[in-house]
């Protein structure tokens, strides 16, 4: 499902978002390389999922170390909208699938020529991926018992 190759929506990157915020950073990066290579079969690329899916993960635990506090959560509670507030599941969102998509579509284009096209897509598709993982989390949401 696309947008004239415009925006391109990537669902998957929501697994990785809510992986539990105590996993061990190997485990981490060992399932988002396979997750990416699983996409990556499916789409003939060639390891550019991979290694969007690893800068993923890259930037999630360096995100959660600097805004969270593990001590006052459980290690397996999820970064959801019922765990956390809904800004900071909002910003979460926003860097991580822009950082995904930023890494995906430069080495999907591998050049600099159309740097302002590839950003186009970038944006186009951060915003459908966006609107669709937030579509996702708020039809599961829950309220939290604190």
């Amino acid at each position: 499902m696309g947008y004239y190759n415009l925006a391109t929506p990537f669902p998957y990157v929501l697994f990785l978002l809510m992986l539990p915020l105590g996993i061990p950073k190997w485990l981490l990066f060992l399932i988002s390389f396979f997750t990416g290579l699983t996409v990556d079969v499916f789409y003939d690329t060639l390891g550019v999922n991979a290694a969007a899916c690893v800068a993923l993960a890259a930037i999630r635990t360096t995100f959660i170390s600097i805004t969270i506090q593990l001590e006052n959560h459980e290690t397996f509670a999820t970064p959801s909208i019922s765990e956390m507030s809904f800004r900071w599941f909002f910003i979460y969102n926003l860097v991580l699938v822009f950082v995904h998509h930023f890494v995906l579509f430069l080495l999907e284009a591998f050049t600099f020529n159309n740097l302002h096209y590839t950003l186009i897509r970038v944006i186009l598709s951060c915003i459908f991926t966006i609107l669709l993982i937030l579509l996702f989390s708020l039809l599961f949401y829950r309220k939290s018992r604190r």
